[in-house]
């Protein structure tokens, strides 16, 4: 019997079938062997003597004596033998070396016994002359056939020994029979050889006999153990199970969760405290009875209570949340999960319910939906409201712009060209505001794209540093660049929002920047993955960033302090797009600083390399002073503002085409039909009838299609895709230079005469 607790291998060890394993080993046989021997050392020795003294008696007592002496010893030497052979075992030394050496002892032992036995012939020869003729050899056979008797019980324990004995026990009768002597008849000679055939025979079924018995008493005794293994297991298990029934039971009663035993007919056969705790019925209220009887609310769901007797008839666990109602007439919402049990093979179904009160939850789950549902409205209404924001404000800053742009472009003296600068000036920069605050907006929604095409990335380089050149200059400040022999020049990548990025970051250099230099470095290193991670680093010799406002200086609106705000001016918004915009394109911006020695930005993008093979050569933008091809063109500008519709009139008033005017999409429409236009420039945002619209009904015409340009204040991507999607060519927006607007009708002037002449 095993003790519980105890671990698998002391299970094994200490179980019946271990035991009859260890027993019935190789080391275990040797072992009973070695102890057997042991235990009949002493009446062996006074056996010898008995055998002795009667040589004595019947032969002489000089036969006696050596028969003793022979016997004795070769006893003695096995004895010894056995004795160390034991301590060996017990000190754990293997048997396989011991078994050998008892083979040895064993062979000594039978000799000792076949020369004690036929003492009276060969002490009778030396000491007395009797003829062996004159001696009867039965006594010694009788004796050796009760040592090989003997012997034969042994052999299952060790084999080797009792082979070595019953080989000097087989020998010796033929030695005994046929020496001597005496001259025997063929008759005589046939007797005794069939007798001793007939005794090796009779020793050979009795060591057989022997052998199948031992075997068929291990079989019994495994079989035996085999049993009394599985009846303790079964007995171990059986304890185990009713430790883990009471834990079970304990813990049920005690739970927190509800707990309730449903029978097959749904009626409740038990339920612990926690059940009155959760629904103020106690068990005597509940039992015998269906829990929806008393805990359904007129508002559960009939789905659920439908899916959970479905779920019991096909026997398949439960797991949902309801409502129920408590004794009080409250409320409460619960977890209830319910799993079926049987009783056994072919037994009574039941289910165990375990429920839990998740009502705070379910409310908390309510309010955070609320609050989801409330800040995605409010999320909603920021991009509505930023979207009317940039209309209603890039609508006026297009008619500011465009104004100034013209009145710079009369004569004027040189108050008046200040004025004229400075109102451009200032428009620019509450353009450049209005577009960060975009551009932000756009990043916090998602909505920002990243739009890869092969570009030159000496050219990027070089025309965004041109513009910020004359910026440097101004400051009397050195702008270098430092490029990689081995930069690559043509990538796979966003170059307009690394052009941003490099804008933003060089400009704040020079910007913090009152004396000395801006210095960027550009280099370039594989990248994981195949392309190029290049590496742009921006160092400057100005005020430099206390270390505690490093990483705050990437937050929206954010600058170093407000005295650097009043000094320098700024949003604080440029550090903060440009290093989203870095992780929008899985790369990233680093920053080291000391105060009063500059500041160094470090940028670092991945890009793909771009096959030059494979880059369409970009025609250099021709003049804008010139523009001939748009004599005899048509145009109908659909456009709800008086004052953009008087700016691009003037914008074109020294070309020669003909120009129309529609103040809202409904006339717009109308106008395509009588005036057919070559080129729309259509207002998104209008009265009556939408840009969208309008557009959508005219690419409902058979005839032939205008090209139509979105001249819109929107600036969002989605507002581009929805321009697009609604059969426009191209998205143009607000405000829009002279420049500008002469470049996209030329171009489209010209695939329109393509077009049309094919």
């Amino acid at each position: 019997m095993t003790i519980q607790g105890t671990s698998g291998q002391e299970k094994l060890g200490s179980g019946s079938l271990a035991q009859h394993h260890v027993r019935y080993s190789e080391d275990g046989l040797f072992l009973r062997y070695v102890r057997g021997q042991m235990r009949v050392f002493w009446p062996r020795l006074a056996f010898i003597a008995l055998v002795s003294l009667a040589l004595a008696g019947l032969a002489s007592p000089m036969a006696g004596l050596a028969g003793m002496l022979i016997a004795g010893t070769a006893e003695v030497i096995d004895g010894t033998f056995m004795r160390y052979a034991y301590r060996r075992l017990k000190a754990g030394a293997p048997s396989r070396g011991l078994r050998r050496i008892s083979a040895v002892t064993g062979l000594l032992q039978g000799i000792g016994i076949f020369l004690g036995a036929a003492t009276p012939y060969w002490v009778g020869t030396l000491f007395d002359g009797a003829s062996l003729a004159e001696i009867d050899p039965l006594f010694a056979m009788s004796v050796l056939a009760g040592a090989a008797i003997n012997a034969g019980l042994l052999m299952p324990y060790n084999v080797p020994a009792t082979v070595a004995r019953l080989s000097v026990y087989t020998l010796a009768p033929y030695v005994l029979m046929f020496s001597g002597d005496a001259v025997l008849d063929q008759m005589e000679f046939q007797l005794r050889l069939g007798g001793l055939v007939i005794l090796d025979g009779t020793l050979l079924w009795y060591l057989h006999f022997v052998t199948r018995s031992f075997a068929r008493t291990r079989s019994i005794l495994l079989t035996q153990a085999l049993q009394q293994q599985e009846l303790e297991g079964a007995y171990e298990r059986l304890l185990e199970q009713q430790v883990e029934a009471k834990r079970l039971a304990l813990v049920a009663r005690h739970a927190n969760d509800s707990v309730l035993l449903i029978d097959q007919n749904n009626k409740v056969q038990w339920a612990n405290e926690a059940f009155t705790r959760l629904t103020g019925y106690s068990f005597d209220e509940i039992q015998g009875r269906e829990p929806g009887d008393l805990l359904n609310h007129p508002d559960t769901n009939p789905e659920a209570l439908e899916q959970i007797l479905e779920g019991r008839r096909t026997a398949q666990p439960i797991r949902m949340e309801i409502l129920n109602r408590h004794k009080d007439g409250q409320d409460i919402w619960l977890e209830t999960n319910q799993v079926p049990i049987r009783d056994g093979p072919g037994g009574k179904m039941s289910y165990i319910a375990i429920e839990r009160d998740i009502t705070v939850a379910k409310h908390n789950a309510q309010q955070l939906e609320e609050a989801r549902q409330a800040a995605e409205e409010g999320g909603r209404a920021k991009s509505d409201f930023l979207a009317t924001m940039s209309h209603e404000i890039r609508t006026p800053m297009n008619g500011v712009i465009g104004m100034a742009q013209l009145l710079e472009e009369t004569d004027l003296d040189t108050d008046q060209k200040l004025y004229t600068n400075t109102i451009l000036s200032s428009a620019r920069t509450l353009l450049a505001l209005i577009n960060d605050i975009l551009d932000l907006s756009k990043l916090d929604a998602g909505q920002i794209t990243i739009n890869p095409c092969d570009f030159d990335l000496h050219q990027c380089f070089d025309e965004t540093i041109r513009l910020l050149r004359t910026q440097a200059e101004t400051k009397g400040l050195v702008l270098d660049v430092e490029r990689d022999a081995d930069l690559p020049r043509y990538l796979h990548g966003d170059d307009h929002r690394l052009r941003q990025i490099l804008n933003n970051l060089v400009g704040n250099a020079i910007k913090f920047t009152e004396k000395g230099r801006v210095k960027v470095t550009v280099e370039s290193e594989p990248a994981i993955g195949g392309g190029v991670m290049l590496n742009c680093a921006i160092i400057d010799t100005g005020i430099g960033i206390p270390k505690e406002m490093l990483t705050g200086i990437f937050e929206r609106f954010s600058q170093a302090d407000a005295a650097i705000s009043r000094r320098f001016g700024g949003s604080g918004l440029g550090l903060a797009i440009s290093r989203r915009l870095a992780e929008a394109m899985n790369g990233r911006i680093t920053v080291t600083s000391e105060i009063d020695s500059g500041s160094c930005f470090t940028l670092s993008l991945p890009f793909a390399l771009a096959n030059p093979a494979d880059m369409s050569v970009v025609p250099a933008p021709e003049g804008t002073g010139h523009h001939d091809g748009l004599s005899g063109v048509r145009v109908l500008v659909a456009e709800d503002n008086r004052v953009n519709r008087l700016l691009i009139q003037k914008f074109l008033k020294k070309t020669a085409l003909e120009l129309e005017f529609a103040h809202d999409g409904s006339e717009a429409v109308d106008k395509a039909k009588s005036f057919k236009p070559d080129i729309i420039l259509m207002d998104v945002s209008m009265p009556v009838m939408d840009g969208l619209e309008a557009t959508r009904i005219i690419r409902s015409w058979g005839q032939p299609q205008p090209a139509i340009i979105a001249l819109t204040a929107n600036a969002f991507d989605t507002d581009r895709e929805d321009c697009l999607a609604a059969g426009m060519n191209e998205f143009v927006t607000k405000p829009i230079s002279r420049s500008q607007l002469l470049d996209v009708l030329a171009t489209f002037s010209e695939i329109q005469r393509v077009q049309l002449t094919g």
